[in-house]
Parts: C-alpha cells; sequence; structure tokens
C-alpha cells in the first residue's frame, strides 16, 4: 500500500475517533453527529478527489479501508431488515383489535402513496417544460451506448408484467427465499406473510387465552429485542455517513455533472419543491414543520448517501414509531410499502422528466392527452419499483416503453445517476414518513387507542 494513501487512512481515523468523542457529550444529538459525519465526509472527499483523483492507486487503496466502515454499515441495517419488518408487522397486527383495520391502513398508505407520486409526477412534468429539457441535447459516449444495450435487454423483462401478474407476485410462494431477498417483491411478500401470521396468531389468541397470552409475550420480547438492535445500528450512523459520503464526493465525475448540469439543476429544483409539498402537508396536519426535520434527519441523510429505501426500512420505521409517535402498524406498513410502491422521486419525478424529454424528439406533443396518459402509466408503474440504487432506472423502464418511447435516455444520464439519486432516495423515504403520518390522521385516533403500549426498550432515547 502507497505510503500516502496510510496518510489517508490515518486522517480518515482521526475523524472517526472525533465523532466518537462527540457522541460522548450529550449535548450532540444523533442528529448533530450525522451532520457533522455528513461535513466530515464531504472534506475529506473533496481532499481525495482534489489530491488523488489523477492518482487511482492512491485512491482505490484508501476507499478500501474506508469502505469497510461504510459497506459494514449498510450491511448491518440490511441484515436488520427482513426481521424487522416480520416481527413489527406481526405484532402490529396482534395490536389490532379488528382485521379489518389492517386493510383500512393498507389502502389508505398505498393510496397515498400513489397520489403523492403523481403529484411529484407533475412537479417533474413542470419543471422539464420550464427548463426546456430535450433529449436530442444529449450525446452518448460508447459507455452511455453500451449501458444502452444493456436497458434494452432488460425492458422486457421490467416493463411486460401485467398488472394481474404485479398483484400475484405480491403473494409470497417460499417465504424462506423472501425473507433471504431473492426478488423485487420480497419486501412486500414479507410484509403479506408478516399479516397473514399475524391474523393467524391473533385468531389462536382469541381460541385460546392462555395461548393468546404466551404469544403476545413472546412477540412483544422479540420485537424488544429488534427495535434494541435497531438502536445499536442507529448509533454507528455517524460513522457510516462519514465513509459513506466521503466514497460518493471521491468517486463523482465532474465533468459529467458539468455537461449535464442542466439536468442536474431542474431536477434538483424538482425535488427540492415536493420536499416542500411534503412540508406543506405536515405542517397542514398540525405538526412543527422544524421539528418535523429534526428528527428526521438521520433518517434523511442515511437515505441521501446510501440511495436505498430499502436499507432505511429499519430507521424509517422507529423514526415514525418514536419520535413521531405514529402507531407500529401503520409506521410498519408505510415505511415497507414506501419502500417499494409509490416513490415520490425514483417513480414520480424522474420518469416524468424523462417522458418530457423525449416526447419532442420522438414527434408527439405534450397535450393534455400526453399528461393524463403519462399520469396514470407512472401511477400503475409505481408498484414494485425496487428500493434500492438503480429504483429510478427500473421506473424508467417501465414508463418509457408504455408512452412508446425508447429507453436509451435512461443510460445517457449514466453518468450523473449516483448525484441525483441520492436526493430522490432522500425524498422516497420522506414521502413514506409523510405517508404515515397522514394516514394516522385519516384514520384518527382509532387506530392509535388500538394499539397496545410498546415495550420500554423501544422508547429509550438514543
Amino acid at each position: 500500500m502507497p505510503i500516502i494513501a496510510i496518510v489517508n487512512l490515518v486522517l480518515f481515523a482521526a475523524l472517526l475517533s472525533l465523532l466518537y468523542q462527540f457522541s460522548k457529550n450529550s449535548a450532540f444529538t444523533l442528529s448533530r453527529r450525522v451532520f457533522m459525519g455528513l461535513i466530515g465526509g464531504i472534506v475529506f472527499g473533496m481532499y481525495l478527489q482534489g489530491a488523488f483523483g489523477g492518482n487511482p492507486e492512491v485512491m482505490e487503496a484508501t476507499l478500501e479501508w474506508t469502505n469497510v466502515v461504510a459497506n459494514s454499515y449498510v450491511a448491518l441495517l440490511r441484515m436488520m431488515i427482513m426481521p424487522l419488518i416480520l416481527i413489527t408487522m406481526i405484532a402490529a397486527v396482534l395490536k389490532v383489535e379488528e382485521i379489518k383495520s389492517l386493510g383500512k391502513i393498507g389502502g389508505t398508505v398505498v393510496g397515498t402513496l400513489i397520489v403523492t407520486t403523481v403529484i411529484a409526477a407533475l412537479v417533474g412534468i413542470t419543471i422539464a417544460l420550464l427548463f426546456g429539457l430535450n433529449a436530442g441535447d444529449l450525446a452518448g459516449g460508447e459507455v452511455e451506448m453500451a449501458r444502452a444495450e444493456v436497458l434494452q435487454a432488460r425492458q422486457g423483462s421490467v416493463a411486460d408484467l401485467s398488472l394481474a401478474e404485479l398483484l400475484v407476485s405480491f403473494v409470497p410462494s417460499n417465504i424462506f427465499s423472501d425473507l433471504a431477498g431473492q426478488r423485487s417483491m420480497s419486501i412486500i411478500g414479507v410484509v403479506v406473510f408478516g399479516l397473514i401470521f399475524g391474523v393467524a396468531a391473533l385468531l389462536v389468541a382469541e381460541d385460546n387465552a392462555e395461548q393468546g397470552k404466551s404469544i403476545r409475550g413472546g412477540v412483544d420480547t422479540l420485537q424488544a429485542i429488534i427495535m434494541r438492535l435497531v438502536k445499536l445500528v442507529m448509533a454507528l450512523t455517524p460513522y457510516g455517513v462519514l465513509a459513506l459520503m466521503s466514497r460518493v464526493i471521491a468517486t463523482s465525475d465532474g465533468e459529467a455533472i458539468r455537461n449535464l448540469i442542466s439536468f442536474v439543476i431542474a431536477s434538483y429544483i424538482a425535488i427540492a419543491i415536493m420536499f416542500a409539498i411534503h412540508a406543506a402537508i405536515i405542517i397542514g396536519l398540525g405538526a412543527n414543520i422544524k421539528t418535523y426535520f429534526q428528527k428526521v434527519w438521520p433518517v434523511l441523510t442515511f437515505a441521501f448517501v446510501t440511495r436505498s429505501s430499502a436499507a432505511t426500512i429499519p430507521m424509517t420505521i422507529r423514526a415514525q414509531i418514536e419520535e413521531l409517535k405514529v402507531p407500529a402498524p401503520i409506521a410498519n406498513i408505510a415505511a415497507s410499502f414506501g419502500a417499494t410502491i409509490g416513490q415520490n422521486g425514483c417513480a414520480g419525478i424522474y420518469p416524468a422528466m424523462l417522458a418530457v424529454m423525449v416526447a419532442p424528439t420522438m414527434g408527439v406533443d405534450i397535450d393534455l392527452n400526453f399528461i393524463v396518459s403519462l399520469l396514470v402509466i407512472i401511477a400503475i408503474g409505481s408498484f414494485g419499483i425496487a428500493g434500492v440504487g438503480g429504483g429510478a432506472t427500473n421506473a424508467a423502464l417501465v414508463v418509457l416503453p408504455a408512452m412508446g418511447f425508447p429507453v436509451t435516455i435512461a443510460a445517457l444520464l449514466i453518468s450523473i445517476e449516483p448525484l441525483i439519486d441520492m436526493a430522490r432516495t432522500a425524498l422516497n423515504v420522506n414521502g413514506a414518513i409523510t405517508t404515515g403520518m397522514i394516514t394516522t390522521r385519516l384514520l384518527g385516533d382509532k387506530t392509535a387507542a388500538k394499539e397496545a403500549t410498546m415495550p420500554d426498550a423501544q422508547l429509550t432515547e438514543s
């Protein structure tokens, strides 16, 4: 390993040590330490990019070891996703007295996600038109063209799924396969299994009071352990954010960003507008918007640097239950469904902007019929978009062919995709949290009243 790479790692270790020292001071809350990790990652990443951007040997040697922290943290969160969803979903069912309440929760959550995604698509359409974005202005290099061929090959498998087939794919045929995350619908499959298992457990509890007490006690204990595990991993968030942000900045392609700066700016403006719409909704629900963002800041920061709605699920559930006081059944369903259905950024804004950019090159007028058709396709296509990096590309592979457009534009934007995808993912997660709050308000206090008190271990502050 080059000596200078060792020096870089010593600097990185010093930043980690500094964050650890801050953790000993109660004045530095988790949110503040996450922000410090974010800033530290930006500074360290800029140092690596500026000093060693032309020296791949040093850059790779440095990132190889900083990625130990970054990848380990992400792996820990991914490790918790399926157990957390399964246990909290079963616990949520046991805490809902009427089975029909689950249908109301699920229907309201899905409906809200779809409505906000359609609003996001309208924002994307408007911004693309205001900026005059046109796919004809983009020039593709060898990398982009190679990517276009790959996307073209993937198009059939992603876009040819009918609505009926999509609904069937929600039902798990092998729960162990879904727990291992073997398919794009695995998260929803685990949710569905958790619902069915919870209903069976609830029926057994109603038939036998003694067994019911044992079932509830066992599930509550498992849930308390899972939530404590989430807290332990959450405490590592500042260090994970530092390492992840360092990698993002150090590996950014500055030249590609400059070449496509108009699309980058337009995308961020659209995302900012949608965040403002979320904020307006939250204010309308009677919440203090400053307090809200303080509470969800660590969640949004993690979503931003990882580009994974799915990996953020444990944090999303925890923030809703403990910080925002959303009932557990609603929080779990909103977080789980929000990672795969109706993503405001990836399934709403992005494919809408691409369709508007491609339309003029295909001789298609952007009139009311075009917009309505696009919104309907986006609403339907937003089901099952994978909550991992690249979900926006999957959405484009569904929407563009359905509109009769080629998917080449998705490949032309590959160089700047990670940069924009960070903000889109944060918007997706914020949409899921907002959906949880909206659902709580729409269903009134009845759902919360029917929910049993959460175990003490879940309510302790980090």
